[in-house]
């Protein structure tokens, strides 16, 4: 147990009041008494880990652009109606609801890297099966082991990359998963240029064959260079083994001890608030737990409802209407495409660490808005759906990098930072459930509500998504850039004055913490301005 020291308080946050009992002891920072004045290098070592697993989501990304390719050459290979079309894009993100449910109990039972290598491991028997499928049905099938791989990988990518990243750098390690993702989409879609030659019937089992190889090189990655998150090492009382993976994440000499025993406490403040209580966390939450599941899992599930993957799932079929029906000339300009979507994120991925979580999704979600009104009044005023290519092209490239450019990987990095440490991985698997159930709703009904409400309703109806979606972040997403991770069970009692979690750090932080609480000591500064701080700071505290 770490030393019950209290650290002197920051000047620039809010003052304890009877309305709102707090403890200040949340800041940026690596650990508790670290109030970020030392600089923390991004070590060689991070970068590696990072990237590794990365990997896991180039797959997925994979997945999603040869999906998009593919959906219409398998129709015509198997003659199947639209429907069955939805369902063949929409299946993958079904299952995944159910891999991504289940991923916490592989993560917090057997690691995150065993559950990186049971996620490929259903990619890879998915695939085989889709390949050599001989029927519609058979191709579902399939499809099933894909989605749970899916399911099972986008929960643990995000959580081991937050779990040994520096909190420093963790908003733009994490974003790298997204980089990922959308690298994967570029591959996928550009499968559709190399095998273009090829017949309808064997071109689209080729194409995803190919989706073989990066889980293959997950596992090896995994085996070989990936070491195991040093919070799951702790939460199984292997403190020396979580020292030795933060020894080579940290600077020599940096003391690694301190940040055990931050993982630690977090872990035991978590499970006295539960205890006082006497309910599940996640079923019964306080205050901070529930703001922390609003906003992490609101946050994922916004992602999808702003209907990205409808529009990169179909965007051969929104391509068609403005004279594009080569395929290989769809797929030259979804390649073009994911190319501008994939740029963005290298931008945005320092921002999050430079600029903070809340502006990148504001004007992420603006754009978004204004590019999708774009799109409706363009084939609004076309003839016949009929609108011309270049404008259109130009117009969902706005909308792909606004998308990108933070709504795309805050999605990701707000979840996986968010979650007290005892309920990560449940709260995460959660979280990517609704995603892709989200998902599984705007994909398999995208034609049907085209159909309905024409392109420019469709559209128009995102524009309205969008900006509910803005309204929400609005008033419930803090700002979390640069704490810890085991920072964040307090700065969302702080933010919400929730006192069972603020007793649980009493009862750590010993009996000057107790003063603090009591209002004995109270931060020096001008009360209203070190309201307004944490206010423009954190977002509304209410």
């Amino acid at each position: 147990m770490a030393s019950t020291e209290m650290t002197p308080v920051p000047p620039n946050v809010e003052t304890p009041s009877s309305s709102r009992p707090t403890l200040k002891q949340s800041h940026e920072g690596e650990h508790h008494g670290d109030y970020g004045g030392q600089e923390i290098p991004l070590l060689q070592a991070t970068k590696v880990f990072a990237l590794c697993a990365a990997v896991n989501s180039c797959n997925l990304g994979f997945d999603i652009g040869v999906s998009t390719s593919v959906g219409q050459l398998i129709q015509e290979d198997f003659e199947l109606s639209d429907v069955q079309r939805e369902i063949f894009v929409g299946s993958l993100n079904f299952f995944a609801m159910f891999g991504a449910f289940a991923s916490n109990y592989f993560s917090d039972s057997y690691g995150r890297r065993q559950t990186f290598i049971i996620a490929a491991i259903g990619f890879i028997f998915g695939i085989i099966i889709m390949s050599l499928a001989p029927n519609f049905g058979i191709l579902i099938f399939g499809r099933v082991f894909v989605g749970l791989g899916v399911g099972v990988g986008m929960a643990v990518d995000p959580v081991y990359i937050s779990e040994i990243s520096p909190a420093k750098h963790r908003g733009r390690l994490v974003t790298w998963s997204e980089i990922a993702i959308n690298a994967g989409i570029v591959l996928g879609f550009s499968m559709g240029i190399f095998f273009a030659d090829i017949n309808t019937g064997a071109q689209w089992r080729i194409m995803l064959a190919m989706g073989m190889i990066l889980p293959s090189v997950m596992i090896f990655l995994v085996i070989n260079v990936m070491p195991e998150s040093p919070r799951w090492f702790v939460s199984q009382g292997m403190e020396a083994e979580a020292k030795t993976v933060l020894e080579q994440v940290y600077p020599p000499n940096y003391p690694v001890t301190e940040i055990v025993d931050d993982i630690k406490e977090a872990l035991e403040r978590e499970r006295i608030a539960e205890q006082t209580l006497g309910w599940s966390v996640i079923c019964s939450p306080t205050p901070a737990f529930r703001r922390m599941l609003i906003v992490g899992i609101g946050t994922a599930v916004a992602q999808q409802a702003v209907g990205i993957d409808a529009l990169q799932y179909y965007l051969t079929d929104v391509l068609e209407t403005s004279g594009v029906e080569s395929n290989r000339m769809q797929s030259f300009i979804m390649v073009i495409l994911g190319g501008v979507k994939l740029a963005v994120i290298f931008v945005s991925g320092s921002l999050f660490d430079t600029r903070g979580r809340r502006p990148l999704f504001f004007a992420s979600l603006l754009g978004m808005a204004v590019a999708l009104l774009a799109l409706s009044i363009i084939y609004w005023t076309s003839d016949n759906d009929n609108p011309n290519a270049v404008l259109l092209t130009i117009v969902i490239a706005i909308y792909l990098a606004c998308f990108s450019f933070g709504m795309g990987p805050g999605a990701w990095l707000v979840p996986s930072e968010v979650f007290a440490t005892s309920i990560r991985a449940k709260a995460m698997s959660i979280a990517t459930t609704l995603n892709r159930a989200t998902a599984c709703l705007m994909s398999s009904t995208f034609l049907s509500t085209k159909n309905t409400l024409t392109w420019a309703g469709f559209f128009l109806l995102m524009v309205f998504v969008c900006l509910i979606v803005c309204v929400f972040l609005y008033f419930y997403l803090p700002e979390t850039k640069g704490r810890s991770l085991e920072d964040m069970s307090v700065y969302f009692a702080e933010i919400t004055g929730d006192t069972s979690i603020l007793e649980a750090e009493k009862k750590l932080r010993g009996d000057e913490a107790q003063a603090v609480l009591d209002g004995a000591e109270t931060p020096t500064g001008n009360a209203a301005e070190q309201e307004a701080s944490a206010t423009q700071e954190g977002g509304t505290l209410t």
